[in-house]
């Protein structure tokens, strides 16, 4: 297939784009490039690539496409409420955009990549499926929401559109983001000898592995239609859902003498959830999925060791995301609306 890739510049995006074309796929990347250098190691994607804010799409950016695999994104919660109207702008109104330019020129299947975060507030006694009750806590939960309601009325027999309600993603990138629970609580552990937990560590969380991520959308790319079509599911696989102090003891018992340490104001954090992945084991017999956390602990430890990561690095403006947007809006290449500046 020829498949547009938006967001193919960033933490995931590094990693899927490569697997999808490994697999025999020309991948076409999309991207506004806000986090440009902020390489983990040596990055240099080799495709087609197209510097451009989601929100500038035209219909000349379809035309030729068989397949559109959305990741572009306000990617987290604190940049999500940084600004909650650009939050929404990008990730609802541009999505949508994005998808009715897609069936007009065409564009049979539709991939979006949305978050397990669309259950937000669960009570931690439920396992949820697919047709559980959304209750999301952040502009970010919302935009997702909001995209999985008008995206799913497209549908037609024209248009396939598929909902990857991913887990919280974890492992190593070309473009690394510190922020995520178990990159940030390894990174902290070996840099500082400190498995910094920032809750009480009780909420739920469902955790997977960037190429495990990578490896579902692909099979999601080549499934039979039928199996998918207008579809959500939760992307991840049996076995990993962790509560968060679960993870630091995994951290801990893998660096030898870090300690667990909790923040002066560290609480519950209202964000909790656990899923069944039954739906996408069934759905694609094929998918093959075989990380655990465990696994991941020890491949972060390989590369931050490599790359002689410092505490600085972990929660500078190279790997945080909400800093690497501050920054740039500090210095005047972003607007408050993130858009690039003339000149920028």
């Amino acid at each position: 297939m020829r498949v547009l890739m938006t967001g193919h510049d960033g933490y995931v995006g590094a990693v899927m784009a490569p697997i999808l074309q490994a697999a025999g796929h020309e991948v076409v990347g999309y991207d506004n490039q806000y986090f440009d250098g902020c390489d983990f190691g040596a990055y240099q994607p080799a495709m087609k690539v197209i510097r451009s804010d989601i929100r500038d799409l035209t219909p000349a950016h379809l035309k030729g496409f068989d397949a559109v695999v959305h990741l572009a994104a306000v990617s987290n919660d604190p940049l999500g409420n940084l600004n909650p109207e650009s939050t929404y702008d990008i990730n609802h109104r541009a999505s949508m955009k994005l998808a009715e330019l897609a069936k007009a020129a065409g564009v049979d299947r539709f991939i979006y990549s949305s978050s397990c975060s669309v259950y937000g507030a669960a009570s931690p006694d439920d396992v949820l499926d697919e047709s559980a009750s959304f209750s999301p806590v952040t502009p970010y939960a919302k935009s997702k929401v909001m995209v999985e309601r008008d995206l799913g009325a497209l549908a037609d027999a024209k248009f396939c559109p598929v909902f990857m309600r991913n887990a919280t993603v974890y492992g190593v990138s070309p473009r690394l983001r510190g922020d995520l629970v178990v990159n940030n609580l390894t990174g902290w552990a070996l840099t500082t000898g400190k498995v910094f937990m920032k809750s009480d560590g009780t909420p739920w969380r469902p955790l997977l592995h960037v190429i495990d991520m990578s490896n579902a959308f692909l099979a999601t790319l080549q499934a039979p239609r039928a199996a998918i079509y207008n579809q959500a599911f939760n992307v991840g696989h049996p076995g990993e859902n962790y509560r968060i102090k679960q993870v630091a003891d995994i951290v801990q018992n893998q660096v030898p003498g870090s300690k667990i340490e909790f923040s002066q104001d560290a609480g519950p954090d209202p964000r909790c959830y656990r899923v069944t992945f039954d739906k996408i084991v069934k759905a694609l017999p094929d998918l093959k999925m075989s990380w655990t956390v465990e696994r991941g602990v020890a491949e972060l430890i390989t590369a931050y060791k490599k790359m002689k990561l410092t505490k600085d690095d972990l929660e500078g403006g190279k790997y945080l995301r909400i800093k690497t947007i501050a920054q740039h809006i500090e210095a005047g290449r972003l607007g408050d609306d993130l858009r690039w500046t003339a000149g920028s």
